[in-house]
């Protein structure tokens, strides 16, 4: 065994394919010599994805990056990567390569990308494949936001509520989230400002979503974020952080006595569920959340039993 392993690392150093793997974390764990010689590598250095991929847009090498705010991109990029069991996609780089890249991702959030060098595809083509890649991503984002739009993030409640091969009981938790009070945001300061609270929402819950989750936005003020296999108590206190964090956010700089909070409805799924019965629970919860007085989590009561059950 010891002998495969080591003629399948040669293996990989010497091929011209570029491989690497993530953790659930999306920190660096491998990558072979082709793939560090593309992004510009340290042989023992393991960055995470999104430090990697700032220090080489501030160098201008590594890939082509084609938006005026690098953090905007980023955002929007990551509300997509690692959410789907397998995606694959062309995209290019500054020194005038073009990669066939593939990412499978396992159900504990570790990352396989292979990528294959296809410049000597003809030009054309590769437009045409560019503008077809570009349009999906516009079709899974939040214009507003930069994150996932309802289209995506049902389409990951769906994936969540699969059966599974491995019988594994835990479906995982759909929560709910709404801004408290969004409506005196825009009468008393305007839409423009509005907008400005709805980005720094997305920023702020962005930042503490894992690999595994998928946030996004469903409309106007209303959010949605998806844990699979996470029991209710772990969900809570994963949105939890999320309430503390913005109950620090001050996003008005001519305002500093601005803030703001929202509240939270959690459900965890259950056997049967569709997207809209697990919505609708974890809406009815949300609403309860309001009732009960803002900036709080309100668990759906069955979704409570089911916790206690489990543990």
């Amino acid at each position: 065994m010891d002998n495969d392993i080591s003629r399948l690392f040669e293996l990989f150093e010497t091929t011209p394919v570029l491989v690497a793997a993530y953790d659930e974390f999306d920190r660096l764990r491998y990558a072979n010599k082709a793939f560090r010689t593309a992004f510009f590598i340290e042989p023992d250095a393991t960055p995470f994805w999104p430090d990697l991929m700032r220090r080489n847009f501030n160098a201008k090498r590594g890939t082509v990056i084609h938006a005026a705010d690098f953090e905007e991109w980023l955002i929007s990029t990551q509300s997509r990567r690692g959410k789907t069991g397998f995606r694959a996609f062309e995209t290019d780089l500054v020194d005038g390569r073009w990669l066939w890249m593939t990412e499978m991702v396992q159900k504990d959030g570790w990352m396989l990308c292979v990528a294959s060098d296809v410049t000597a595809l003809k030009a054309k083509s590769r437009t045409v494949r560019q503008d077809r890649d570009l349009a999906i991503k516009a079709s899974y984002t939040d214009e507003l936001t930069g994150i996932a739009n309802r289209r995506f993030v049902t389409a990951r409640i769906e994936d969540m509520l699969q059966p599974r091969g491995d019988a594994e009981p835990l479906l995982g938790c759909l929560c709910v989230l709404d801004i408290d009070r969004f409506k005196s945001i825009n009468d008393q300061f305007g839409h423009q400002i509005g907008d400005l609270v709805l980005r720094d929402f997305a920023k702020r819950v962005h930042s503490l979503v894992r690999r595994t989750d998928c946030f996004g936005r469903i409309g106007g003020e209303e959010f949605v974020l998806t844990l699979p296999s996470t029991p209710v108590a772990q969900a809570r206190l994963i949105v939890e952080r999320m309430l503390v964090s913005v109950r620090k956010a001050r996003p008005l700089p001519e305002h500093p006595d601005f803030q703001y909070t929202f509240s939270a409805g959690l459900a965890c799924a259950q056997s049967g569920d569709t997207a809209l019965s697990l919505y609708a629970r974890a809406d009815r919860a949300l609403y309860m959340a309001k009732l009960g007085g803002r900036d709080r989590i309100h668990a759906d009561d069955s979704s409570d039993d089911r916790s206690a059950n489990a543990g």
